[in-house]
């Protein structure tokens, strides 16, 4: 899961992961000999831009690229820029923090022009590996680049250096109200992967949503799992252990939730282990559209949705073209960049008063009349 920062509580974190990984994988993929329409091979050239002499590689986090979830997403956005752009491509599945610089080291001797990073854990990693090397591009999703800890930590601006973040507080209040519109025991649950900023988000914004939904209806709909006021709730400590995440929400459900969002990337699956065991209750994914990118569609109501891979495309082609900038990019509502994904399923079963008040909710925070605030914006 996916991680973008302000606070310190992002550096502190970081320091108390180990350092005991495997050896790097790394697959390449070239895509120096395309064909176009005709069957006739072209040098990569397209538009004057000589797609094909560039090589844009990408760095997992532990969760890996079949993670159904962030690392996907970027893994997905690479891929597209191979086959639509013909850039070389390649990339290294880390499967654990010790693995980080050592996949990073491994695509720099590949003669990469741009290297993306997934996930606020490779920060330090992509930080200092675009300082020791000015020449080449870099990019960190979900995350400012930042160092230090408590009164000396700081957001950086490297001009190497490209964040891609999302303001999924916004996507997160939409279905935090839907979820409390459709809940029937009027009790929500959200848990994390890790207590980072780039989690905690996703968790404001979804109880911002359920009041928002109580004052417009005179509801009391509930939240277990975390307190925006005092920013604390109940956290797995990794993104891997989907036993924890399923004990968590099992004992969500045995307290009478009915609707429980995972903020925890691959641990999310737990969640739907114990939704599917159980025979009742919804889950509300995080990141992709939980309905597309698992096989659990039936007890997605919906999902909070960072267009991760198109942040990845979007970036790579620009960096091909040769106008890279280190400028952040930050998804909103507005500019597409997150969204809460269709009910799928659950569609029929969703009431049109509800459906018309969603729409009504996202076009206010889109033109500021509603503003969503948390200490955890990107």
């Amino acid at each position: 899961m996916k991680k973008s920062v302000l606070f310190s509580t992002m550096a502190a974190a970081a320091l108390v992961l180990s350092a005991c990984g495997q050896a790097p994988e790394s697959t390449p993929t070239a895509t120096n000999n395309k064909t176009d329409s005709t069957g006739e091979a072209t040098d990569g050239a397209k538009d004057g831009v000589d797609y094909a002499k560039f090589k844009a590689c990408m760095v997992s986090d532990e969760g890996g690229f079949d993670d159904r979830s962030f690392n996907q997403s970027g893994f997905e956005g690479l891929k597209k820029a191979e086959s639509e752009l013909g850039v070389q491509v390649a990339m290294a599945e880390s499967h654990s923090p010790g693995d980080f610089q050592q996949n990073i080291d491994s695509l720099m001797g590949q003669n990469c022009n741009l290297i993306i990073g997934v996930g606020f854990m490779l920060n330090d990693a992509i930080r200092d590996s675009a300082r020791a090397n000015e020449d080449v591009h870099f990019a960190l999703i979900d995350s400012r680049i930042t160092e230090g800890q408590g009164e000396d930590f700081k957001v950086l601006d490297l001009p190497n250096a490209k964040p891609l973040v999302f303001n999924t507080a916004e996507a997160g209040y939409l279905a935090g109200y839907a979820a409390a519109g459709m809940s029937e025991s009027g009790k929500l649950g959200t848990f994390g992967g890790m207590d980072l900023p780039s989690v905690k988000i996703f968790m404001d914004g979804f109880e911002d949503g359920m009041k928002k939904y109580n004052e417009d209806n005179g509801k009391s709909v509930t939240l277990a799992g975390w307190s925006k006021d005092s920013q604390t709730g109940q956290f797995v400590g990794n993104f891997s252990d989907t036993n924890k995440g399923k004990q968590i929400t099992e004992n969500m459900l045995a307290q009478g939730v009915d609707i429980v969002m995972p903020v925890a990337g691959p641990v999310g699956s737990g969640t739907v282990a114990a939704v599917k065991e159980q025979g009742k209750g919804s889950v509300v994914w995080v990141d992709s559209d939980g309905f597309e990118s698992t096989s659990d569609g039936a007890v997605m109501l919906t999902s909070v949705v960072k267009e991760i891979g198109q942040s990845v495309f979007d970036t790579i082609k620009a960096a091909a073209e040769g106008s890279y900038s280190s400028e952040a990019y930050v998804g909103t509502l507005e500019n597409g960049g997150v969204a809460m994904a269709p009910f799928h399923d659950f569609e029929d079963k969703v009431p049109a008063e509800l459906k018309d008040a969603l729409e009504k909710i996202k076009d206010q925070i889109i033109s500021g009349e509603i503003k969503v605030e948390t200490e955890n914006q990107p």
